[in-house]
Order: structure tokens, then sequence, then C-alpha cells
């Protein structure tokens, strides 16, 4: 072994200046695609935590995924119901506190019930539609960010004024309210409340900054006209990740509609996993072309060495020998290759992270970026493996050489 070791070092040393060039290559790809998954990454996972933060991981309402089996169906195989509405219908969940209770025992996060009711807010003679959320502000932190979002204004100061509301930032600069202002609500009931501004917040999230307000409970149900009204149960988890699993059991415990962060925003996470894809494409491309500066140069030397090949097999080296050698020395240039580029992507992300980005839409001041060992693993590791392909084929072009033909000169 220590002579295939000395052989395949003389060979690389023989040609430093093309190896240090092929080194080069490699620890190049290696870097920029440390740091462009880096930066992928962590855009990614700035934008679902931004996401998540501003939402519930599960939002349980009074609806149901499936319309009740009627009596007829149970009945007969053959008989179907489609479309059938009571008279009169309840808006709400039926007997939400032992719903909540039967939650509380074995979800792995908090819960906390509200009312959601679209409305219409007018102050100064304009007219803006929203989401008008009734909530508990002493159990609203378990499961948002809320408090964290609120730029003025806090969470408390709902009890201090009547009906008082919180808005949105945008949704505040639409209506030209501000801090102390008094707007009207009203429903779709025909019910209409004046109410003081008490709070304004920025989730990051557009949808959400500019449709959205939050009252206290009893405000939402009396702007709703029914008294003890609670028609969606929200739940934040120690997991956002288990969110999915989590609905899927409260769907087949209780029936009722369930929707999980993750199939809210479908189609977002779909264009992540392609965006994924894009990335370890062009990440793996990039490498790729590093390593024809690793084929190129054991090529040379494979054609250079031609008589050292001859007179090393007729002094007994087999063709597994051979390849061995020129293997050893892709994987040499590939491994060097592999630790300076992980040194240059560590450099690289230490200077994107540096870099400050100033914005009208952002809080954020740096580039949001994700320095993981995975990343380093990855590059590292196709470095290699297309290092090791590419000494491959000299290698075999090697072993195949007939000693006799190239000791007469033939080519």
């Amino acid at each position: 072994m220590n002579l295939v070791v000395d052989i395949a070092w003389t060979h690389i040393a023989a040609r430093l200046r093309q190896t240090v060039v092929a080194v080069l290559g490699v620890s190049i790809g290696v870097g920029f695609s440390i740091m462009m998954a880096a930066l992928m990454q962590g855009s990614q996972d700035d934008f679902v935590r931004t996401l998540v933060n501003a939402m519930p991981h599960i939002a349980i309402n009074d609806e149901r995924r499936e319309a009740p089996r009627q009596p007829a169906e149970e009945a007969f195989d053959t008989a179907q119901i489609r479309g059938l509405t009571p008279a009169t219908r309840r808006r709400g969940i039926n007997n939400p506190i032992a719903t909540i209770a039967a939650l509380e025992s074995w979800v792995p996060g908090a819960v906390t019930p509200s009312v959601q009711a679209r409305g219409i807010l007018r102050y100064g003679g304009k007219d803006v539609t929203s989401v008008i959320v009734g909530i508990d502000p002493a159990r609203e932190p378990r499961v948002s960010q809320l408090v964290n979002h609120l730029r003025q204004g806090s969470l408390p100061a709902l009890y201090r004024a009547t009906n008082a509301i919180i808005l949105g930032d945008r949704l505040a600069e639409k209506l030209g309210a501000r801090l102390g202002s008094n707007i009207s609500m009203s429903a779709g009931t025909g019910k209409v409340m004046t109410g003081q501004v008490v709070g304004i917040f920025r989730s990051g999230v557009r949808a959400v900054d500019e449709g959205t307000s939050y009252v206290l409970i009893k405000t939402a149900q009396i702007l709703a006209e029914q008294t003890g009204l609670i028609n969606e149960i929200r739940i934040r988890l120690n997991d956002p990740m288990n969110a999915k699993a989590v609905a899927d059991r409260i769907i087949a415990d209780t029936g009722l509609k369930t929707v999980s962060w993750q199939e809210a925003n479908e189609d977002l996470m779909s264009a992540f996993v392609i965006r994924n894809i894009i990335m370890y494409t062009v990440v793996g491309a990039i490498l790729l072309v590093a390593s024809f500066g690793t084929y190129n140069i054991i090529s040379t030397i494979t054609f250079e060495k031609s008589r050292d090949i001859a007179i090393m097999k007729s002094l007994g080296l087999t063709q597994a020998t051979v390849r061995r050698i020129f293997i050893l020395e892709g994987l040499a240039i590939g491994l060097a290759g592999a630790l300076a580029g992980s040194v240059l992507g560590f450099v690289l992300t230490q200077v994107m992270l540096s870099i400050e980005i100033r914005t009208g839409f952002t809080d954020s001041t740096h580039l949001p970026l994700i320095v993981a060992p995975l990343h380093y693993a990855i590059a590292g590791g196709i470095a290699l493996a297309s290092s090791a392909i590419a000494g491959f084929f000299p290698a075999r072009k090697a072993a195949r050489v007939h000693p006799v033909e190239i000791i007469r000169g033939a080519t």
C-alpha cells in the first residue's frame, strides 16, 4: 500500500502547477456551493419562520370536513344525499369548553379559543374589509407572536378601552387611523360598534398586516350577535413540523375542519421542494464542472507515464494496483479541494452574514443564512465522488495498457 501511495504522490508532485489548478477548481466549486446552500436554506427557513409565527400552527373551525351521514344513507347503501342544509344553523363549535379541555389533554402545545368574523372598518370616510379576530389577551401569547409583533400599544390595553381594537400596520395606513383613533366596526349581521385603536402590529406577512384586526372575544361575540360564540380554536405546537399529523388526529376525533399551516400554504411548500431540487442540481453542476480539472490532470499523467506504467506492470503490478494508483490521485485532489473549499465556504458565509440590508419591507438587517454541517458534508462528498469518478476512467485506461506494446514503442 505504501508503494501505491508513493507512486501516486510522485505523479501529483511532478505536475505541481496543474495539481494546484485542479485543487483550486474543486475548492472554488465546494466553497461557492456551501455559500449558495447556506443562503437558499437560510432564506427558506426565515420565510417559513415568519409565516409560521404570523399564524397558528393549526386552526379548527366550526365547519366539517364531510357532511354528517343521513339516516337514509345508513339504511341503504345506494342512497347518497348531497347539499342538504338545515333551516336554521347555529354558528360556532358545539361545546367548545369540553373540546378545548379534550385537546389540552394530549396536544403537545397550547390551545386557545377565538372568534373569527368578517367585517368592515370605517374611519374618516374610508371603508376597509377586515378579518376581525376575537382573542383572550391572557392566552394569546401562547399561540401567536402577536405580542412580539406589536409596534405600538399592548395586548392588555384591550381591557382598558370600550370595544378596543388592534390593527395591522398596513390596515391602519389604509384607514388613516392611529393609536387612540375611534373607528366604526360592522359585521354581516348589521351590528355596528365604535371601537378605539389601542395597538398596531406588524407581522411581516402582507396579507395579515393589511387585512387582520384583533378585539376581545366578548367584543367579537357582540359584533356577531351571538353570546358564547366560539367558531375557531387555534393551536400552537412545540414542534411546528408535527402540525399535519396532529391535525389529522383532530379531524378523526372531532370531525371538525382542521387546517395545519402546511395545508394552508400548500402551494408555497410545493414551491420549496422544487426550489431545493434546483439548488442541489446547481450545486452538483458546479462540482461536476470542477471535476473536469481533476479528469484533465489524471488523463495527462496517464498519457505521460505510459512507459512507467508498462515498466510497473512488467515488474508484476496488477491491473487493480494500477487502477488504485490513479484513483488515489483523483481522491487526493478531491480531498484537498474539499478541505480548502470548506474553509472558503466558511469565509464566504461569514462575509455574507456581515452584509447589512436596509429596506422598508423587513426588520432584518442581515442576510438570513444557515451555516449547517450538512452543507459541508454534501459539498465535500460530491467533490470526492466526482473526483473519484474523474480519476476512474483514466485509471481504467492505464490498467489496460499492455507493457510489451509500450516498450516496443507501439501507439
